[in-house]
This record gives structure tokens, sequence and C-alpha cells, in this order.
């Protein structure tokens, strides 16, 4: 990933990536959490955003070539008599008809499983739908229990201030007014990898010094930063903080709070972005290279994306090259009709989805957060297997075929639900800390048991536990201290 990262970067420039430059003319660079220097291309403060716009743009510039098929949702993937990935169904979100898609190979780039927790960063369509599909398919997970809760979220609904703030110069102050990350990480202050300023305020507040209402929250004072430079490379945080907290960033501190943001876990790649099953490629947030380890470091979910989504094209071209479309049988697609039917049947007087997706996130939020515990951990698992059985009667309002949002809620339901029972067991399996996994039962790392990667697979009764080996290569593992 490193050694392809300044390709990949004068690449996206090269077609139209704007990134910031300092006055030199040179590409700039700004700092980020658990870095010993300035690493980070930027595009102010909305380097994803800039980055999805171009890409678009390539695909629209490539229309002759490239068919887009937009407001579709997939809901199961496809497997022939070897076992090969051979194809997906989707239905088309229009009028509700579905279709088989066949292919020489599929490659998952559908994010995370965000929405398992509330708050959370991640937008509405984050609903672990790629990871679900192919734990489904018998590909195995792994690294599931590491989820990244990131330092600087709104108190108010969980919207991202970004990791640049305090790249900047941006400080964190609790109830006292005190920089209590001196107390935490002297040497990186602000800059200390996001599990240990996500632990570092989840204890200050915890401990009664938490700021705004119930003490919920920490303050993020931005003001230190000149104004100018705040409204250059920081602008859309200020139309964040005007908008949602009715704040002026650049006068006054923001409440922050640590909020779900990403999962370090995922589908089981290789360096190609290929799983176990033939066929069957991930790349991104779905996917789990273990490039992150336990505990990602910021800008590199981006980077992850570009490099292994680009070889993930790159394999399944040279592998599709030498190969025949393959011949699904029909007798899937009427499973799945069949399946959507019946949720549109569905009697009324269960659950709403949206309520059952509350309790989830809420729960998930509670028990599998900053910190952890064998019997919190455990009602999660109780409370998400009683959630599964409710979601199996989740109450249906729209009976019809347009855009028919209560079947498409039911379905990401289920993805969540898988995604959420995953991340528990391997929490719940680890008993140590690592990364962003803090056991406050078992608060020391473990390295004579526990280095190794915890693989699941899907079972009759829920994942099944299984591990797999760390590779090390030039870096043994140290105790991390700042």
């Amino acid at each position: 990933m490193c050694s392809e990262a300044p390709e990949e970067v004068l690449h996206l420039e090269h077609i139209g990536v704007t990134f910031h430059r300092n006055d030199a003319g040179e590409l700039d660079l700004r700092a980020f959490g658990g870095a010993s220097m300035k690493r980070t291309a930027y595009v102010a403060d909305i380097t994803g955003q800039a980055i999805l716009h171009v890409l678009y743009e390539q695909l629209m510039a490539h229309a002759e070539q490239v068919e887009r098929y937009e407001e579709w949702f997939v809901t199961r993937l496809l497997t022939d008599e070897q076992g090969h990935c051979c194809g997906a169904i989707a239905r088309d979100l229009r009028d509700g008809r579905m279709e088989i898609f066949a292919a020489k190979n599929v490659i998952l780039a559908c994010g995370g499983a965000g929405q398992a927790y509330h708050p959370t960063t991640n937008g509405l369509i984050v609903t672990g739908d790629g990871i679900a599909l192919a734990y489904r398919l018998g590909a195995p997970l792994i690294d599931m229990e590491m989820v990244q809760y990131h330092p600087t979220t709104l108190v108010e609904n969980g919207l991202l201030i970004t990791e640049g703030a305090r790249g900047e110069g941006a400080v964190l102050l609790n109830a006292k007014g005190e920089r209590f990350m001196e107390r935490y990480a002297p040497n990186k202050l602000e800059l200390a990898s996001r599990d240990v300023v996500s632990r570092a305020e989840q204890t200050e507040i915890l401990e009664g010094r938490g700021v705004g209402p119930e003490g919920a929250g920490i303050y993020l004072d931005i003001t230190p930063v000149p104004r100018r430079r705040i409204l250059e490379a920081l602008r859309e945080i200020v139309n964040i903080g005007r908008d949602f907290a009715g704040v002026d960033i650049t006068r006054e501190p923001i409440m922050i709070r640590p909020g779900q943001h990403y999962i370090m876990g995922g589908v089981k790649t290789d360096v190609h972005g290929a799983t176990p099953i033939p066929g069957l490629y991930a790349a991104g947030e779905v996917a789990c290279v273990s490039v992150h380890g336990g505990n990602r470091l910021g800008a590199n979910s981006l980077l992850d994306t570009l490099i292994f989504g680009r070889r993930a094209g790159a394999h399944a071209a040279q592998r599709a090259a030498q190969m025949a479309l393959p011949k699904v049988p029909r007798s899937a697609l009427l499973e799945e009709e069949a399946a959507i039917r019946e949720i549109i049947a569905r009697p009324s007087g269960g659950r709403r989805v949206s309520e059952i997706k509350l309790e989830l996130g809420e729960t998930m939020n509670e028990h599998v957060a900053v910190y952890r515990t064998e019997e919190g951990l455990q009602k999660a698992l109780a409370t998400i297997k009683r959630l599964r059985e409710e979601a199996q009667g989740a109450h249906i309002d729209d009976r019809g075929s347009v855009f028919n949002q209560d079947v498409l809620g039911v379905l990401e339901l289920s993805f969540m639900l898988d995604c959420a029972e995953a991340i528990v067991t391997g929490a719940i399996e680890r008993k140590e800390s690592r990364g962003a996994h803090f056991r406050t039962d078992f608060p020391e790392r473990n390295d004579e048991e526990w280095l190794k990667h915890i693989a699941l697979t899907a079972g009759e009764d829920g994942p099944q536990v299984g591990y797999a080996d760390v590779t090390i290569t030039q870096w043994q593992p140290e105790v991390r201290s700042y």
C-alpha cells in the first residue's frame, strides 16, 4: 500500500483531484494522528468527497465501455457447482423487478457496517451489505471486533469533525479547561492514535470532567488555528459547526465525543483483493487485507480503497480473460423473488424496522464501544439474538413495488444484524486489549496468546470461530507508549 501510494495520488491529481499545494507549488501534507511526520495529502477537509466526484466523472467519461446500474440493490451472491462466485441477484428499486447478473468475477466495494451503531459518522447506506453477503456465501470474516471510534464527532448527532482540525493545531479541553491529553499522551497530545485519544476523552467523561448536557461531551477548541487557515483548510467543518451545533468554530469551542467511525475487520482478502472463494473480490472497508491491524491510521481508509480497488480490478480482469461467462440457474432468482414477496405479505403488528435498528445501534454503542466487558458483550449478544427474531416479523406499511423503502429496510436490517453478531462474537473471544478493542476485564495486550486474527465463518447457530496467523515482517510488536 505504501509503495504504490505516490503513484496513485499523482494519478488522481492528473485526472482532476485538486490536492492542496503549498507556496512552493508542491503537494502539501498535513499531520494526522499516530504518525511522526506530516503524511496526508488533502483537499481542504473534503478529500474523500473530491475523490468520489472525480472518479464518478471518469465513470461518466467511459459510459460507452462501462454500464451503470444505479438504484439497484444486491440481495444475494451466487456460486456455481464448483463453489466459485458467478454473479449476483439484484432488485431494481424503481420498479421492484429482480435480475440475475451473471459474472466471471464479483468485486465488493460497498463499505463497512457503521449503521449497526448509533450514532455513527457513516452514511445511511452503510449497512454492512457486502460483509454480510460474502459471509452468507461462506467467505471468512477477520478482525471484526476491531471497531474504530473517532475521537471527534458532534455530540448532537455523531457527524464527523475531521482529524485535520487537530492536525492544524486544535486542542481538546475538559470542563476544567485542562488540555487533558498532556496526561495521556504527553509526546503526541491530540495527535496520538485514535484509540488512545478516544479512550482519553471517554475517561474524562466517565470521571465527571465532561462538558455540556449530562457532561457527555468534550470541547474541541479550533480557535488556536488562525481564522484565515480555518476558512481555507477546514471550511466544511465551519459549515457543520454552524448548521448542526450553532457554533462558529473560528470563535468558540465545539462539543464533541468519541463516535463509531470505521470497521477495521471485514471480508478476508489477499493483496490482490481476492477472497478464499474463487471469483469473489473485495476492496475498501468491506474488505480486510489487514493493512490496518487493530487500529487504522487516519487517511489510510481512502488509500486502502484506492490501492486495493485498483489491484482487485486488475486481478479480476486477468482472471476473466481466461474463462467463459458462467451459467447461473434461474432457480436462485425464483427463490429471491419468493423471499421478497414473503416480506411484502407480512401481517401487520410487528415492531418497525426503525425501532429495531435504533435498539441495535444503541446497544452496540453502549456495550461494544470504546470500553468493553464480558458482561456487556454478553448482553449485546443476547439483544442481537432477540432482535433477529423480531426482525423476522418487522412491520411493513408499503406493499408496492416502486421505491419500496420498507422492503429495503428489512434487507438492510438483516445485514446489520449479521455484522453486529460477528463483531460481538469476535469481541467476546478476544480476551485481551489490543488497538481499538479494549476490554476493562482484560486491560493488557497479550501477544503470547492473542497475536492472531480471529476468523469467523457462518454456521447454523451463528458465527463459527477460527484463527489465522499474523505475518510479522520487518517490525516486531512493541509496547506502545507516548
